[in-house]
């Protein structure tokens, strides 16, 4: 069988070494050279040839880099590992940009999702893995490789259940396309807590950058509730779910999401009326920076396990994730 090779893309280097310390192996070696035109080059250092190789990039935007930049540097590099002779390549990308445009929304509308995935194919990715993509059926259709979608309920079951303790407890998607997302962490906490757990819906619609719809669905009153979702960028969404939560007469509240990109205004999230603590992942490796401004309600949640056990599940040939 061939040999396991763990790349982390600069930016992605401290959950790299996470990765592979799971793993027992060391993280591969390679090179990113910048040019004074923009123009950069990357390669590996190593010997790739006849093996399986797993690139680690978690494709956000900040100050370092945008989505475009991170996502044409992990297309050259997998071209550089094929061209080496790379028996397959696997794409690990933490947080998968382009993935919330979907579907055409208005006429002549890219489907960006579909065109990031062709991308990705023509340079000979193997296999994509992704950490809660915004819509799963849409992430799968978008690939003719193979995909491994991870789910996070388990891992903020795992921390939020000893929080609520024997409280009432419901988990609460923000919005019909979080639905699926809360389920499945209601049903994992449900196995935690070994009790039911209540499940509520937030009326949720969006035209042209306005967000409208202020209808509960669903029980709150004397419970802490979980508003799941899979990334907190303005805060917008999380915030009119927890004022409605508050005005239902909810005791305590949790926002729970995968990928912490914390742009202005998300310091509000822990203001009055806002969150007793925000909980995410470490998906994007600079979420305690850009989320300073709530203090000490962030917890921040490592995904090193998930993506150790994606890895062994792609190199064995195992059909489902763990």
């Amino acid at each position: 069988m061939a040999e396991i090779a763990l790349f982390a893309l600069h930016g992605s280097e401290a959950l790299g070494e996470r990765i592979a310390q799971r793993l027992e192996i060391p993280l591969s070696r390679h090179e990113e050279r910048e040019f004074e035109d923009g123009e950069h080059k990357i390669r590996p250092l190593q010997r790739v040839a006849g093996h399986h190789v797993f690139v680690l990039h978690s494709l956000h935007g900040d100050a370092a880099a945008s989505p475009n930049d991170r996502l044409c540097r992990l297309l050259f590099f997998i071209a550089a590992l094929k061209d080496a002779g790379a028996e397959r390549v696997t794409a690990l990308t933490p947080y998968l940009c382009y993935s919330r445009k979907d579907r055409r929304t208005k006429p002549y509308d890219p489907v960006t999702s579909r065109y990031v995935a062709a991308l990705l194919e023509a340079m000979g990715v193997h296999s994509v893995v992704t950490l809660d993509v915004h819509n799963v059926a849409a992430f799968e259709n978008a690939f003719r490789c193979p995909t491994r979608h991870l789910q996070p309920g388990g891992l903020f079951a795992a921390h939020l259940a000893p929080l609520v303790g024997d409280r009432p407890v419901v988990v609460l998607a923000p919005d019909a396309g979080a639905a699926k997302r809360a389920e499945d962490l209601r049903r994992n906490l449900e196995d935690r807590l070994r009790r039911p757990v209540g499940r509520a819906m937030m009326e949720k619609a969006r035209s042209e950058g306005v967000v409208s719809g202020e209808a509960l669905y669903g029980d709150v009153s004397d419970a802490c509730v979980i508003v799941a979702d899979d990334i907190i960028a303005t805060g917008t969404t999380m915030l009119r779910a927890a004022t409605a939560c508050r005005r239902a007469g909810a005791l305590e509240l949790y926002a729970a999401a995968s990928h912490g990109l914390f742009r202005a205004g998300t310091a509000a999230l822990a203001g009055d009326g806002g969150f007793d603590r925000v909980i995410v992942t470490d998906s994007v490796p600079n979420c305690r920076e850009t989320g300073a401004g709530l203090g000490d309600r962030l917890t921040v949640l490592g995904c090193a396990e998930l993506f150790a056990d994606a890895i062994v599940a792609e190199h064995f040939g195992e059909q489902e994730a763990r």
